[in-house]
């Protein structure tokens, strides 16, 4: 097995030599063996425990509690618990600056885009903040919908496949009668949970639901008449802060 020197595990370690003497002097880590000398030598658990006691400082845990933390009867449960937190703060930082690199090339898109047509909007560029700022909400919408849809659905697919099989046909009347007022009732939801911003004007408004519900549209898009500049547009659609929970 393995010894290091106080000089080999400091470097190891990425500490000064003098760390490792007073985690010894502190009783946290003791060397393993002495040399007739008077020389320190660590084992390779010595050096785990030693990068254990520097991912506890690199988290500001205090010389004490660390002590108290390697004397509980299952360090390792303790130990377990802040790497997680750790990981959880990590990817949430990784994740909110994912999501401000997403922002910028796509607003990097579009001023670029306009710079070339000599015609800089900043109106345009308000617009897709606002989209993309909105984006996790349309989503959670959406999740919501295929949700609630998704029982109805597998319900209607059984009747079809009974009606096929047994010839038994009334269970898919009662499903198609069950998502008529499902399907309205959806359609209220997200109605209410939206709105359109005009590509020319740059109106932030909420459609009438007739409009709305017979025009034509895209995942991201539809075709509105803007109440403001009366022009019939392919409007993008955000989520509707005034609905924020």
């Amino acid at each position: 097995m393995s010894k290091y020197t106080t000089g080999e595990i400091a470097k190891l370690c990425n500490v000064t030599v003098r760390t490792v003497q007073y985690y010894d002097t502190k009783g946290i880590l003791i060397p393993s063996e002495l040399t007739d000398g008077g020389r320190r030598l660590y084992s390779e658990d010595d050096l785990k425990k030693m990068k254990i006691i520097c991912f506890l400082r690199d988290l500001d845990i205090s010389i004490n509690n660390i002590q108290d933390i390697l004397k509980e009867e299952h360090p390792q449960n303790v130990i377990e618990l802040l790497l997680k937190k750790q990981q959880d703060e990590l990817q949430s930082e990784i994740d909110e600056k994912q999501e401000k690199l997403d922002k910028l090339v796509e607003l990097n898109k579009i001023i670029s885009g306009s710079s070339k047509n000599g015609d800089l909007d900043l109106s345009s560029i308000g617009d897709a903040a606002k989209i993309m700022a909105n984006k996790k909400e349309l989503s959670k919408i959406r999740r919501n919908m295929i949700l609630i849809a998704l029982p109805v659905n597998i319900l209607e697919w059984a009747a079809i496949v009974l009606w096929i099989i047994k010839g038994v046909w009334w269970p898919f009347v009662v499903s198609i009668i069950l998502m008529i007022p499902v399907g309205i009732i959806l359609s209220l939801y997200y109605m209410n949970r939206v709105k359109y911003i005009c590509p020319e004007c740059h109106t932030n408004f909420i459609p009438k639901k007739s409009e709305m519900f017979w025009s034509n549209h895209t995942p991201n898009t539809r075709k509105l008449t803007c109440p403001c500049c009366d022009k019939k547009r392919w409007c993008v659609e955000t989520f509707n802060e005034d609905r924020r929970s």
